[in-house]
């Protein structure tokens, strides 16, 4: 069981193959990491149940991914089944409680949990570089973008957004670029397919408000014990890139938002990456560097970290250097990189002189693995071969109407379920757009004043039948038709003949007069 300084992992092997030493796991080394490795089918996710279970009934809370939905029944009670009490008397573990524990569902989608949402602004350029795996010149463009919008306002919240904001810069590329670095169109557009292509794989779903709040994480119940936090990731495996960049994102906002608290009697929250090989699966150097920074100086803030996966080869040996407490299931060793992660598992434990540690990993049972914690001043413990002990919660998955049950008593229930979409850089900018159409499109007043410009003429007063050349440049009066009556055409002909025959006569005046003076 687990006491009020250590969780239960386990018994370990006597040469005489009975069990009888307890192993235990110091809750004020939890936060200094650990990694729990085996091939499929070795009972990986019970030990991750075990550890979740040890670590809230201590007052701890857990965020931990369920990748089959296996997880989830550490929400309901155990049953007594023949197989559990028969590993409970093997590991002498006497009184063998059944127990819930209080569990709160989150869900990228919104379906299997409550939505959990956060801001493209707090993702970063970083992140998103990496979601959308973008190149080195598309990154640097997301760079810009990001600082465009710290100087101009732009709250960056949700996809559209950030799509808005990429199309302005693009427009502006010429004025931008003398101040940034080129920008150009062609990996503007090449950040928008992949915005695209991130929206149909569910992202939409994922940036926007309300965001998630770390304090929600991080709730104890009133009877001490701490909140299991489960997100439901069988459909987000669908989209590993975004499984992997969400739980980055966890890790950096919990290392930016949590208080210094040096060493502590147990940590704050402890975070289980399952499927940790998709973290570090074709991650730039960059990344890597983030994350082993991350891990490195997050424990100061009370934050333990477990890495789940197959292989440890899968784990960076930077980030594995810092991993203190391990246990190794079975792996198999039939290819050379498989033989090769056996050796590398068993390098990594203090030796045991009771058995060879290679050897023991390829011929461990179900439910059964190599165990190290850390002792007193942090030293890692001899290794030893541990029957694991089994979970206090159900073992497998519950059922839908159960988990609706389960929601609905949430403490978060109502919080999340609606999304928001306040004024952000897609309005403003949207705003700004019409506002430049709509002065676009005011006529230019003519002027009036005496400053050399033309007046309209004067026709009352028999100012002339022409129009200077800028009057026939504004805008044409609706087209008549050209035809005349057989009236209109009369009329013209008669005052046309009046004319030349007046015009005649008063030529002949003017000659006669001429020559009368001569």
């Amino acid at each position: 069981m687990a006491q009020d300084e250590t969780i239960f992992i386990g018994a370990s092997r006597k040469p005489d193959d009975s069990y009888q030493k307890a192993e235990q796991l110091l809750l004020k080394y939890g936060n200094r990491h650990g990694l729990v490795t085996g091939a499929t089918g070795t009972g990986k996710t019970v030990t991750l149940q075990i550890l979740a279970e040890g670590f809230s009934q201590a007052g701890v809370p857990v965020f931990c991914a369920d990748i089959k939905g296996d997880l989830s029944g550490v929400s309901m009670m155990g049953q007594p089944k023949d197989f559990l009490l028969s590993r409970a008397e093997a590991i002498k573990l006497d009184p063998y409680d059944f127990a819930e524990f209080p569990v709160i569902f989150w869900d990228l989608f919104g379906e299997q949990g409550h939505p959990i949402r956060a801001t493209v602004s707090e993702m970063g350029p970083l992140l998103l570089s990496r979601l959308m795996n973008l190149t080195d010149a598309q990154e640097g463009i997301m760079n810009i973008a990001f600082r465009i919008a710290d100087e101009e306002g732009l709250l960056l919240l949700d996809m559209k957004d950030l799509q808005s904001l990429l199309s302005n810069i693009a427009s502006r590329a010429d004025e931008i670029s003398g101040r940034y670095g080129n920008i150009t169109k062609p990996s503007v557009g090449a950040i928008q397919r992949s915005l695209l292509v991130l929206e149909q794989q569910g992202g939409n779903h994922f940036f926007g408000e309300p965001a998630l709040r770390i304090p929600d994480i991080m709730r104890t119940t009133r009877d001490g014990r701490g909140a299991i936090n489960i997100l439901a990731a069988d459909k987000l495996m669908m989209n590993p890139r975004l499984y992997a960049t969400f739980l980055l994102w966890l890790l950096s906002e919990l290392f930016e938002v949590l208080p210094e608290v040096g060493d502590v009697d147990r940590p704050k929250l402890v975070f289980f990456f399952d499927e940790a090989h998709l973290l570090f699966d074709e991650a730039p150097k960059a990344l890597v560097d983030r994350v082993e920074q991350v891990v490195r100086l997050i424990r100061s803030k009370g934050v333990g970290v477990f890495f789940v996966t197959q292989n440890p080869l899968d784990i960076p040996e930077t980030v594995l250097a810092q991993l203190g407490n391990r246990v190794q299931h079975a792996l198999r060793a039939y290819t050379p990189r498989e033989q090769k992660a056996v050796r590398t598992a068993a390098d990594t434990f203090r030796p045991n002189p009771d058995f060879d540690c290679a050897t023991a990993i390829t011929q461990l049972g179900t439910g059964e693995a190599l165990v190290s914690m850390l002792e007193n001043k942090g030293i890692p413990a001899m290794v030893q071969r541990t029957l694991i002990r089994p979970p206090a919660g159900r073992l497998g998955a519950i059922s839908p109407e159960e988990r609706k049950t389960i929601m609905s008593l949430s403490p978060v229930a109502g919080q999340y379920d609606q999304t928001v979409d306040r004024e952000s850089a897609f309005e403003i900018l949207q705003k700004r757009a019409q506002d430049t159409q709509q002065a676009q499109a005011q006529p230019e007043r003519p002027t009036q004043s005496g400053g050399g410009g033309w007046t309209l003429p004067d026709f009352g007063n028999g100012g002339g039948s022409q129009q200077p050349t800028t009057q026939r440049r504004q805008a044409p009066a609706p087209r008549q038709s050209t035809r005349q009556t057989t009236a209109e055409a009369a009329i013209k002909s008669v005052v046309r003949s009046m004319g030349s025959t007046l015009g005649r006569e008063l030529v002949r005046g003017i000659l006669g007069s001429l020559r009368r003076r001569r």
